[in-house]
């Protein structure tokens, strides 16, 4: 087999990529290791940027989400249950967010790919990058029909923090660095109407919490919790006594309880690989960086960088430039360092650390007072929160 790109993962980033490159006529061949199903079923984040819809809208790929998201004009902040608002769209120009569960996004990119010529192959199993440092790059594996080889110009990898992309970067030319959060978040899903129409991030001298949504009728919430936790440990009763604690009395008098269908508990880190290209290997999505789920910006990293990607490759094909190529890295964390950043400090003043001594709590708390006051702390909170812009081509 042969094809320009060969696309290893079928996550937001690779899909996304293979229907941008689809659209600008590029061949491209996904391989994931896993089945649909699988892949959809991943309970992931809710959040969109503008630049991810705006994404969608390009691709012809947002008519459910245009009719089911829930667009957001603001968030909340809460320390110990008093509540106050940023008004994000005022303070950025128009600017939003939307409510529409990465399942959601799935769904409509694998339910186009067919019509639209995006080619994928599920259970690739044991794949291998070969050539990456030389002109002829391929990919291996090993399905139903046995062993498997894809020859291509370039590779994207796009299989997550623990796919094989990143991994065959040889190490004396990858540097990490990376943070490990000394806690969880504790997540149900629940068919109950949300709290709030706009999400709520709380302090609480228990911990942290947030009330959250996937639609006008299906509640996502979190609590803060110890690694150590085991689910077993958190039955639904004791999850909603301790969210509509940490919400404070006025929030927790709108939470309405019902049984979960969805318990999960997720650790929290950031993590950077350095550089995002090597050879004809090209790292995109949860492969080169991963962000705690404060702030939701995981999924828009993805879409950030394989647009940035996406140029690059159009430019090369259409004019035989590499520039566009060869700064992908560069200009990717450029963006992703900005919400590495922000994901950071969002996470530092809305979650109580095991070492916080009544000096760090005090400093917390001068931190949300401070933002509550300030408009010009409001709209730095919110032109991150909304999405900072892609950097522009290199010249």
């Amino acid at each position: 087999m042969k094809t320009q790109i060969a696309i290893v993962g079928a996550g937001p980033a690779g899909m996304l990529l293979a229907h941008l490159l689809a659209r600008s006529g590029i061949d491209a061949v996904v391989l994931e290791r896993r089945d649909r199903a699988y892949v959809e079923g991943r309970v992931r984040a809710g959040v969109l940027e503008q630049i991810t819809v705006d994404l969608l809208r390009r691709l012809d790929l947002a008519s459910r989400l245009d009719r089911e998201g829930l667009v957001h004009g603001g968030t909340n902040l809460a320390l110990d249950g008093e509540i106050f608002h940023i008004d994000m769209s005022a303070l950025t120009g128009g600017q939003a967010v939307t409510v529409y569960g990465q399942q959601e996004v799935m769904k409509d990119l694998f339910d186009a790919a067919p019509a639209r010529g995006v080619k994928i192959v599920w259970n690739a199993e044991d794949v291998v990058l070969h050539g990456l440092d030389g002109g002829t790059p391929c990919v291996t594996w090993k399905d139903q029909e046995g062993a498997r080889r894809l020859e291509c110009d370039f590779i994207a990898g796009c299989d997550g923090f623990h796919g094989v992309s990143r991994a065959s970067i040889p190490a004396s030319v990858l540097r990490h660095y990376e943070r490990i959060y000394p806690f969880g978040w504790l997540g149900i899903l629940a068919e109950v109407p949300p709290a709030a129409h706009e999400l709520v991030y709380a302090n609480h001298e228990r911990g942290f919490a947030l009330a959250s949504m996937r639609s006008a009728t299906r509640s996502r919430y979190y609590l803060q919790c110890g690694l150590e936790e085991k689910l077993e440990d958190w039955p639904d009763e004791r999850f909603w006594d301790e969210l509509c604690l940490r919400l404070g009395p006025a929030m927790a008098a709108k939470v309405a309880r019902g049984p979960s269908f969805e318990k999960s508990i997720a650790p929290l880190r950031s993590f950077v690989a350095e550089p995002m290209r090597w050879g004809r290997l090209f790292l995109a999505g949860d492969a080169a960086h991963i962000v705690p789920p404060t702030g939701a910006k995981g999924l828009n990293l993805a879409a950030s960088d394989v647009i940035m990607l996406h140029e690059g490759l159009v430019e090369f094909y259409k004019s035989g430039q590499s520039k566009g190529i060869d700064g992908y890295s560069a200009r990717a964390l450029s963006r992703v360092w900005k919400a590495e950043r922000f994901s950071w400090w969002f996470t530092s003043i809305t979650h109580r650390f095991p070492e916080m001594d009544g000096f760090s709590r005090k400093l917390q708390m001068a931190e949300l007072d401070y933002i509550k006051g300030s408009p010009t702390a409001q709209r730095g909170l919110a032109e991150n929160y909304v999405g900072l812009p892609v950097a522009p081509m290199p010249a």
